[in-house]
């Protein structure tokens, strides 16, 4: 692949997926120069770039590494911080549809199962992992219902075979002991346990890291990705924004404009209408389950296939989630679960536990926003959401006024199905000479066999990034020492995050790039330590102003 040359004339080595501040100027005096300096298509036409991604979500980065792996120019623009809105504030599962199956909903449930496949074998292998579903059968739990179950997942298993993910990936579901069970998950209830089913599923390490590892693979391939520049205005064919970090304005030319905003798309196009659902979470610490080394899920009452799930985190936590509920009003930049919320998690959850929790045992909390497309079903309470049985599938809306097309809707595990289908339409509908989709096999960042020695901290989140994490302790090794006392976050992982993975921010960091933010208790000091390892991180005061 050919290097990309910037604005200033600097060129870019090929296939470099580093992104920081720097980088993120020259690719916005590029995008806005209007002399067709991409990669793709767009060189020297006067047509700016080839497709223009309006989110720096999932579906966003992906339609990005898409177009750009097929030869096109693209450029991303995101009005936040990559992955800051519902793309970091998931359940972390990379699902293989088996909600979908109990809805008898059998396309979704293959796509799922399909694109988890991908994931865990070709995509991102060092980001995505297995990990053990436990469904305890105790008293709560009929026997029909418990039979029910493990067809549910024995009809996964048969998908899964299907869609060639090995077994030494995701092992056959199974029955297993009440011993078995509470070796599994120690603080589940014995009281009138029977045993409990076993199956997998993918586990992301983190949402917001495959979100920057798609970014920086899309910026190997071409792409260019700015965060902090809001899109104000679309005509047909040009994109008006504002540079958030300095105020000013500028235009992109596009052949193509993607509106993939999520659930702020319908800001964007009259066509879309949203029906958004707030998916909330609950932190615990691991220690009061008894270090849980399963995902422990717990039945909604009254409604077959609906689960809560209680799922072993890294930096010793718990997540246990998740609520969909119909949203109503303007979208917050930041959410928590409301009382009603935290109240339907702790209880559903309660009723597989020997020792319940309370309120007092919640260390931090999250929500995000699904962007659903409109139904007129009937919208319930907490807990009992019409939410729920809205469809996951995906949508292309074309808007006749601007020609901006707009994917919404779908989930997680399909973000690559979307991608591929709305790069499709885009080339179709503008006649772009682009090559075939690449992206069911091809790897991200981080990808491959680490060097040997490096520390397995590092290994499990950077994958052979961790040669490069490492690299900044061996030079300078006081980067190696915590940031803060009790939270093994080192400032080589800080200067990675500033110098490679576009963090402008100290909350890009702390909420982003390490998720150590999440615990209340832990984030002001965590905030001051990070400030004085990376002085030229923006804070939040001064982003504000």
């Amino acid at each position: 692949m050919a290097s990309t040359t910037s604005a200033e004339g600097t060129p870019r080595p090929a296939g470099d997926p580093a992104l920081n501040a720097a980088q993120r100027a020259r690719d916005l005096r590029a995008a806005t120069a209007d002399t067709g300096t991409g990669t793709g298509t767009g060189t020297g036409t006067g047509t700016g770039t080839d497709i223009v991604v309006i989110g720096g979500g999932f579906t966003g980065v992906g339609v990005a590494l898409d177009a750009a792996s097929r030869g096109l120019s693209a450029t991303l623009v995101e009005r936040g911080d990559l992955a800051s809105g519902t793309s970091s504030w998931s359940s972390k599962l990379a699902h293989g549809g088996l909600r979908y199956l109990a809805r008898l909903d059998f396309p979704i449930a293959w796509e799922s199962a399909v694109e988890r496949g991908r994931l865990m074998r070709r995509i991102a292998p060092h980001l995505i992992r297995p990990v053990p579903m436990l469904y305890p059968l105790h008293t709560g739990v009929g026997r029909l219902e418990a039979a029910m179950t493990g067809a549910g997942f024995l009809a996964g298993d048969i998908m899964r075979m299907l869609a060639r993910t090995p077994k030494r990936l995701l092992p056959h579901p199974r029955r297993i002991s009440a011993a078995a069970v509470r070796r599994l998950a120690p603080a589940t209830t014995s009281r009138g346990l029977r045993g409990g089913l076993l199956s997998w599923d993918g586990q992301l390490v983190d949402d917001a890291r495959l979100v920057i590892a798609l970014a920086r693979t899309a910026t190997a391939h071409g792409a260019r990705i700015i965060t902090y520049a809001e899109a104000t205005g679309i005509e047909r064919g040009r994109v008006h924004l504002t540079d958030r970090l300095t105020d000013e304005t500028h235009t992109i030319r596009a052949r193509q404009i993607v509106n993939a905003a999520g659930v702020w798309s319908d800001t964007l196009s009259d066509e879309v209408e949203l029906a958004p659902s707030k998916g909330s979470h609950i932190l615990v610490r691991a220690a009061r389950l008894g270090h849980p080394s399963a995902a422990v899920t717990a039945p909604v009452p009254g409604h077959f296939g609906r689960y809560v799930f209680a799922v072993p985190w890294h930096n010793g936590l718990v997540m246990i989630g998740i609520t969909d509920d119909r949203h109503h009003g303007p979208i917050p930049e930041r959410a928590h679960p409301d009382g009603a919320e935290e109240t339907f998690l702790l209880d559903t959850i309660n009723a597989v536990l020997d020792d319940e929790l309370t309120p007092e045992d919640i260390v931090g909390s999250y929500a995000g926003f699904r962007p659903l497309i409109r139904s007129t079903g009937p919208s319930n309470s907490t807990g009992a959401s019409g939410s729920a049985d809205l469809s996951r599938k995906h949508a292309l809306l074309r808007d006749p006024r601007t020609g901006t097309l707009t994917i919404v809707g779908g989930k997680l595990t399909a973000y690559r199905r979307m991608a591929e289908d709305a790069v499709d339409d885009a080339v179709k509908t503008c006649g772009l000479p682009a090559g075939p989709c690449r992206t069911g096999g091809l790897g991200l960042v981080g990808k491959g066999t680490p060097a040997p020695g490096l520390p397995e901290h590092l290994v499990s989140r950077y994958g052979t990034d961790a040669a490069e994490v490492a690299a900044y302790g061996d030079a300078d090794p006081s980067l190696n020492e915590p940031v803060r006392k009790g939270i093994p976050l080192t400032g080589a992982e800080v200067r990675f995050a500033v110098e490679h993975e576009l963090a402008l921010t100290v909350e890009d960091v702390i909420d982003r790039r390490t998720r150590w933010g999440l615990v209340d208790a832990d984030r002001a000091e965590l905030y001051d330590a990070v400030a004085r390892i990376a002085p030229e991180l923006i804070t939040q005061s001064r982003h504000e102003g």
